[in-house]
C-alpha cells in the first residue's frame, strides 16, 4: 500500500529543483489521498513489526527496543505526513496562487516547510533503520525465524540510516539509491517472512 500510493506522487521534477517541483505538487488533486494511504501503509508496517516483536520477545532485549523504535518510527511519520500532506500543499497553493510581488516571499515559505520535511524525514528514516536492525538482531540470537531473513532485515535498516544522514544534509535526490534499495529489501524480507510462516504454519497442521 506505501509503494503503490507513492506511484501516484508527482515526482516528475527533480526533488531538489523546487520551483519545478513546487509547481507540481500544487498541480496535484489527490495530495491529500496519496498522503494518506502512505500513512496508513507506515502504520501498518509498524504494525506488522510490532506482532513479530510480540513473537520474538523471549526477555530479547534487541526485539523489545525494536518495538520501541518502531512506534518512534511512526510517530515521527505522522509528523512528517503532516508537514508534506497538509502544510508544505497549502505553502505551494498559495505560492501558486499569490501576485507577482509576493511570490518569492510566498516561494520562501513554502522552501522552509520543505527544509523541515527533510528533517521530520531524516529523523524518521534514523528511527525505522534502527528497528529494522534491532529486529535483525533479535531474528539472528532467537532462531525463531529464518537467519537469512534478518540479514535482509539488517540491510535494510543500513539503507535506510544512510538515507536519513543524506536528506538531512542533502536533500530528497542524493538520497534516491538508499531510498530504492530501502523499499526493495523491506519487500525481499517481508514477502520471505510470509512464506516462512505460511510454511511453518502448514507444517504444524495449524
Amino acid at each position: 500500500m506505501f509503494v503503490v500510493a507513492g506511484l501516484f506522487h508527482p515526482a516528475h521534477a527533480a526533488a531538489n529543483d523546487h520551483p519545478a517541483i513546487f509547481a507540481e505538487y500544487a498541480a496535484s488533486t489527490i495530495w491529500a489521498e496519496v498522503h494518506l494511504a502512505q500513512f496508513v501503509g507506515m502504520a501498518v508496517i509498524v504494525a506488522g513489526l510490532l506482532v513479530l516483536g510480540a513473537a520474538l520477545d523471549q526477555g530479547l532485549w534487541p526485539a523489545r527496543l525494536g518495538a520501541l523504535f518502531a512506534v518512534v518510527a511512526l510517530a515521527l511519520y505522522s509528523v512528517l505526513q503532516a508537514v508534506d500532506g497538509v502544510g508544505l500543499k497549502h505553502a505551494v497553493d498559495a505560492w501558486v496562487a499569490a501576485p507577482e510581488a509576493e511570490k518569492a516571499a510566498r516561494f520562501a515559505s513554502a522552501e522552509a516547510i520543505r527544509w523541515l520535511e527533510w528533517g521530520a524525514k531524516s529523523y524518521h528514516t534514523f528511527a525505522l533503520g534502527t528497528s529494522l536492525f534491532l529486529f535483525a538482531i533479535a531474528i539472528y540470537r532467537s532462531g525463531f525465524v529464518s537467519r537469512p531473513i534478518g540479514y535482509l532485515m539488517g540491510l535494510a535498516g543500513i539503507a535506510y540510516v544512510v538515507q536519513g544522514w543524506i536528506l538531512g544534509s542533502v536533500g530528497f535526490d542524493p538520497a534516491e539509491l538508499p531510498t530504492v534499495a530501502s523499499i526493495l529489501l523491506n519487500l525481499a524480507w517481508s514477502i520471505w517472512l510470509i512464506v516462512f510462516a505460511w510454511r511453518n504454519k502448514s507444517s504444524d497442521g495449524l
